[in-house]
């Protein structure tokens, strides 16, 4: 390994001091969080900080770091530059097709403290005038690689379809999607490229803890509006057909961050791909979906739908249900939702939600292997947990059964008994 792919040394501890200013501190190395406990991360595993990435600095959170010479943890609890002055712990919220090893390492001062806002929270330190994080790029796939399209380009181009399509209502709330949210896949649908989003249902059969779309009153707030109409079919053919009539290996996707739970719209979703599929053969239609219906699921697999993305956070049925709070299903039709598709046979993805300390927990380790052994799914998708690692850990009342593999060592295990998996990030074209 060079230099360039890893630190030669131990980064430095980053805090941000009462002026929000990012600050290092060579006495103390970075750490990591797996779970509640911290780690010193090895340096075969840190990446430098991927373009596009941010840093976020934690309120009400104090930094803690590591010895270098014992590997003692400490806490910093006021400005080493300036003492008896606040600090706050810092994170790396990382771009698209990275995933963590492990997460932002800190400790929550004393009293009621405010879920953090739901994004990915990354271990970060400074060595060699650059941030690391400890990570890996988990998909090569430049979808929504920053900097591909000017931001003058997509004003021009999302404008001028907007013009076009007035009286569709889809293509319009993609508009704001794209110029308001900068959402990668709005972006993509306006620019021609790569996989379109197709949003459809402002209901959900689920209150899922993390819920990018509609958090109640009170708690951390929803990074985006949800869609608040259901498009016809005729609206939603509009948008997919030239969108995979025009993109090489093009996809279009219902189940979007800005929606609920799309398989409530499964009539009008059956009737859209019918249309989508009288008019052109090409691309990949996709559903994003909690799979809790599987007749749903078997209706649209029978008139055209390629493939099916399930959101999983375990593979246990207590923590599923913890995390997704569903109305009316469980683990088992999820299970069934995925072996129609399989029955049928179509592609089926995990959306699997990442987080160090859980999801390399040995008995979810175990059950994720059960469920694979079970339905067979074709892909992993290795999405890292939009969500205050605490908040999620203490809501689903997680115990751990023993000492993490770690995420490396899991996807590695992972990959050895089970070849035919492939892994990535974003939904794969499947022509």
């Amino acid at each position: 390994m060079t230099k360039d792919l890893h630190p030669a040394e131990q980064p430095a501890l980053l805090y941000a001091n009462d002026k929000g200013e990012i600050c290092d501190l060579p006495e103390l190395g970075m750490t990591g969080r797996s779970g509640r406990d911290f780690v010193v991360p090895r340096l075969s595993e840190l990446i430098a900080l991927p373009e596009g990435s941010e840093l976020f600095v934690l309120d009400d959170r104090l930094p803690v770091g590591a010895d270098p010479a014992t590997g003692e943890f400490f806490k910093l609890e006021d400005d080493p530059a300036r003492p008896g002055k606040p600090v706050r712990a810092v994170a790396a919220f990382m771009a698209p097709a990275h995933t963590a090893i492990l997460s932002a390492s800190f400790e929550k001062k004393s009293g009621k403290i405010t879920p953090l806002p739901l994004f990915a929270y990354t271990a970060v330190g400074w060595y060699d005038d650059r941030f690391w994080v400890s990570a890996f790029r988990s998909d090569p796939d430049p979808r929504q690689e920053p900097g591909r399209f000017s931001p003058a380009r997509i004003s021009r181009a999302t404008n001028n379809r907007l013009r076009e399509k007035p009286a569709n209502r889809l293509v319009q709330h993609l508009g704001k999607c794209s110029l308001t949210y900068g959402c990668p896949a709005a972006v993509n649908y306006f620019m021609d490229s790569w996989e379109a989003p197709l949003p459809t249902s402002p209901v959900c059969n689920a209150s899922c803890l993390g819920c990018i779309s509609l958090q109640p009153s009170g708690c951390c707030p929803a990074t985006q509006d949800r869609i608040r109409f259901i498009p016809t079919p005729e609206e939603i053919a509009e948008v997919a057909a030239p969108h995979l009539e025009r993109v090489e290996r093009g996809v279009v996707s219902f189940g979007q961050g800005c929606e609920g739970e799309p398989l409530m719209q499964a009539d009008t979703i059956e009737k859209g791909i019918a249309m989508i599929r009288a008019r052109t053969g090409r691309g990949t239609i996709n559903l994003n979906s909690n799979a809790g219906m599987p007749a749903a699921v078997a209706r649209l697999a029978g008139v055209g739908l390629d493939s099916l993305r399930v959101s999983l956070n375990s593979a246990r049925l207590d923590y599923h249900r913890r995390y997704y709070r569903p109305k009316g299903f469980d683990l088992d039709d999820v299970r069934e939702s995925i072996r129609i598709m399989k029955r049928a046979g179509k592609f089926v993805s995990l959306n699997y939600f990442i987080l160090p300390g859980f999801t390399d927990d040995p008995a979810e380790a175990a059950a994720l292997d059960d469920l694979i052994e079970d339905c067979r799914p074709d892909f992993i998708q290795l999405r890292n947990l939009n969500m205050d690692p605490d908040w999620y850990l203490d809501e689903i009342d997680f115990a751990p059964s023993g000492a993490p593999l770690g995420i490396s060592a899991w996807l590695g295990e992972l990959r050895d008994r089970f070849p035919h998996l492939r892994f990535g990030y974003f939904n794969p074209p499947l022509q």
